[in-house]
């Protein structure tokens, strides 16, 4: 690439494929417990996203993994080896958050521990519910991701029980969300397509 090209702002191939190149963003399901409702949340976001056109989004829930509890066994179990797998192929993530006593699940905490490399150098978006809109989980979990040198962006979509559930079980969301949600994604595609260029 000569001079002048690189002036004017002529892109190389690699930089080419690069923005045209759709990013993949998991949706990540963060509860395990009989009778959740993060599946209904989860596609609606995933409804909202695909409408989108702008990236890859799929659903990704650790329930199917079979985590074990970290430290509990040898760590030769296969869901390990595909949950790393599966989250090294993403290069986002929204994470959909249940309240449970001020934080997050302790299935979601143990499948973020079950991870390190894999989870380095990209961005997360958080959908949250409960009581309170699940705004203490969620504040919780940023400390968490921190660490795990994820990027969580700033626009928080956050869902009431008492206003976007029907007897906290029925998901009918309010329509005031849907730009929140928008917003968060527009945001979590931004960073993640800079941070793909430092991994």
């Amino acid at each position: 690439m000569g001079f002048l090209d690189r002036l004017f702002g002529k892109q190389t191939k690699e930089e080419e494929t690069m923005t045209t190149e759709k990013l993949n963003i998991g949706i990540i399901l963060g509860s395990t417990r009989e009778g959740r409702v993060s599946p209904q949340v989860g596609e609606w976001v995933k409804g909202i996203a695909d409408k989108r056109g702008d990236a890859n989004y799929e659903i990704v829930d650790i329930a199917d993994f079979q985590l074990p509890f970290l430290g509990t066994t040898d760590g030769t179990e296969p869901g390990i080896a595909a949950w790393n797998e599966k989250l090294a192929n993403l290069d986002g993530f929204v994470f959909i958050v249940q309240e449970y006593n001020h934080s997050i699940t302790g299935a979601l905490k143990n499948a973020i521990d079950f991870a390190r490399e894999a989870w380095y150098d990209k961005a997360a978006g958080i959908v949250s519910y409960g009581s309170t809109g699940g705004a203490r989980a969620a504040e919780h979990l940023r400390g968490i991701l921190a660490e795990q040198k994820v990027a969580d962006v700033r626009t928080h979509p956050t869902l009431s029980l008492f206003t976007d559930f029907v007897d906290g079980s029925e998901f009918k969301p309010q329509d005031l969300h849907l730009n929140n949600v928008n917003t968060m994604l527009d945001e979590v595609l931004a960073w993640s397509g800079a941070l793909k260029t430092i991994r």
